[in-house]
């Protein structure tokens, strides 16, 4: 059975890859309107990718006796001041996105 604060956090971990997909997607979009082909193709994958991270957790999550809860996502920005910014915003995101992750490390060495 799934220890319930590692649960918790793995939960919480599934809306922040959701909502990392759903960025990135708007990211894309607003690239591909501006006529940035190549950049909007990479922020595709990208938001692809972040998607299968959310899969895997919610099938982690259930697998191991849990529950997965599908939340709904924040809107994303859909207008950015310009390819620099946006991409700036790409790095801070996965910085504090990376930081959850060694969050959710840390509980599960707690909790052992």
């Amino acid at each position: 059975m799934l220890n319930k604060k590692v649960e918790k956090a793995l939960v919480a971990q599934i809306e922040k890859e959701g909502y990392s997909s759903n960025l990135y997607l708007a990211m894309a979009s607003w690239a591909e309107t501006k006529g940035m082909e190549g950049v909007s193709k990479w922020m595709y994958a990208q938001a692809d990718e972040e998607r299968m991270h959310m899969l895997k957790f919610i099938a982690y999550v259930n697998e191991r006796g849990g529950k997965a809860i599908i939340p709904a996502f924040e809107k994303p920005p859909v207008d950015f001041d310009n390819v620099h910014k946006m991409f700036e915003q790409v790095l801070s995101h996965e910085q504090f996105v990376t930081k959850s992750i060694n969050d959710i490390v840390a509980v599960c060495l707690n909790e052992k």
